[in-house]
């Protein structure tokens, strides 16, 4: 890099990463641009896929509000209004029950569907090209946490996805570079509008013929991005073995319907039993006592927010209220021994107990 001159730009070394992170993730099918963060790369995605809607009437992007507040505001920022949906309480993604009755109400007000796939579960992408052919309304995908998720047949997730897929590789993911993330499709002519859009809009030499801002990714973080690759398979294998350690020594309590062939959890998300529940900062303020970090991802979630709450719409939110109001997240990092696994669970359900007493 010193000796190229090239820091940023889209240059050799990102060149190098997104051609591998085709090749290795995506068993090179598709495209892929890389953005400076994920929140970026969402408001360029939807900027995209609502680029022939009018604004004045389809106004809503419909999506959960058990997610991270960065894709509410990727919907704000693009210019449009959030439009939260219910969750299915078993995989805890957008119901699609809660989807239809939101389309049916609102109609052609809504600009785009832009569901998450949470904490990198693998949402059903054929439900949502098929939905997108029926209504008109384009569809993009929230993956933030996927990157190293595999769908229900072993392939990385978004493989092959006429959608863009939008993948985090902050410092807190699987896969972390400090900032920074991509956007995949199988579309190269969405990919390279997209690579524009994050140039400025350059669509042709110095001269902006679309919506334009600054995403690009330097290269000192494709440098980063690149070693990742190198040891990502080896630390996904290491969590999914310290995941199945937590479920065999956490009986009784509440874990994520997976959908795809496998996760690449950045934490370990539990949901309390009933009986915990309202117990929750009680459990959480004993676990630090005991030197375990949690925390509680997503709760508040979005339409609990006061920002969210006075900028948004929302149908009825019953599954992501109790799901909120339940859920805890344990550490889980590719270099947890057993020890530390059985440490956590222990304690966690220690401090469960004494909520009893």
């Amino acid at each position: 890099m010193e000796n190229s001159g090239i820091y940023t730009n889209y240059g050799p070394i990102n060149q190098k990463f997104e051609k591998r992170l085709v090749e290795q993730i995506f068993s090179g099918v598709g495209h892929c641009v890389t953005v400076c963060n994920a929140t970026i790369g969402l408001m360029m995605a939807l900027k995209y896929a609502t680029r022939h809607k009018d604004a004045r009437v389809a106004r809503y992007v419909l999506m959960p509000s058990f997610t991270f507040a960065a894709a509410a505001h990727a919907v704000l920022w693009a210019g449009f209004t959030p439009l939260f949906c219910d969750i299915d309480p078993s995989d805890w993604m957008a119901s699609h029950a809660a989807e239809n009755e939101l389309l049916h109400e609102y109609g052609e007000q809504v600009a785009a569907i832009f569901p998450y796939a949470t904490f990198g579960n693998a949402t059903d992408l054929n439900h949502y090209t098929e939905l997108e052919k029926q209504t008109g309304i384009p569809v993009v995908i929230d993956a933030a946490a996927s990157l190293g998720a595999h769908d229900a047949l072993g392939r990385g997730f978004g493989t092959g996805s006429p959608h863009a897929i939008i993948c985090s590789l902050h410092a807190t993911k699987t896969m972390g570079i400090g900032e920074g993330g991509f956007i995949y499709a199988s579309n190269p002519d969405m990919i390279e509008a997209l690579r524009a859009m994050g140039n400025f809009g350059f669509g042709q030499f110095r001269h902006a013929t679309m919506p334009g801002l600054n995403s690009k990714l330097p290269e000192i973080g494709a440098l980063l991005a690149l070693s990742g690759l190198d040891n990502l398979e080896r630390v996904v294998q290491r969590k999914c073995r310290i995941e199945q350690m937590y479920y065999d020594h956490l009986p009784g309590f509440g874990f994520q319907r997976q959908r795809g062939a496998r996760m690449s959890y950045q934490f370990l998300p539990v949901r309390l039993p009933t009986r915990y529940a309202p117990y929750r900062n009680a459990i959480l303020a004993r676990m630090k006592e005991k030197r375990i970090g949690t925390s509680t991802y997503f709760s508040p979630h979005l339409y609990e927010q006061s920002y969210f709450a006075s900028h948004c719409k929302a149908g009825d939110l019953q599954a992501t209220n109790a799901l909120a109001a339940s859920i805890v997240s344990l550490p889980l990092w590719h270099e947890m021994t057993p020890e530390m696994v059985r440490y956590v669970c222990q304690e966690f359900m220690n401090a469960c107990d004494a909520t009893d007493m």
